[in-house]
């Protein structure tokens, strides 16, 4: 399953049904097939999703810390962060927030 986020403000957003599903429930929306993020629940949404960004980077920070003092690549063999998948879906929750549009998906 794939998510495709949609508003009038910003183009579409795809994501693969995991990553989707976690920014969802990061953001404290249910991650059903289909669902909207209302313009007054954005700001909240943009703070969780940054807050969640900010405690994975402090909780990489301290073994990436180790493996530079030992000469060691701490991104050898590491997926996708959770801050590269957020980046796109904050940029679509900034500007709908400065239009005043609604988020929607599924539909």
């Amino acid at each position: 399953m794939l998510y495709k986020f949609k508003s009038k403000a910003a183009g579409d957003l795809i994501m693969l049904e995991p990553n989707g599903r976690q920014v969802l429930q990061i953001i404290g929306k249910d991650p059903a097939p289909k669902g909207i993020i209302l313009p007054e629940e954005i700001p909240g949404a943009i703070r969780a999703l940054e807050a969640a960004v900010a405690g994975e980077d402090a909780g990489k920070q301290s073994p990436a810390d180790e493996a530079g003092a030992s000469g060691q690549s701490s991104h050898a063999g590491e997926g996708v962060s959770l801050r590269q998948r957020a980046v796109p879906f904050l940029d679509m929750l900034r500007r709908c927030e400065k239009a005043q549009r609604e988020i929607v998906w599924g539909v």
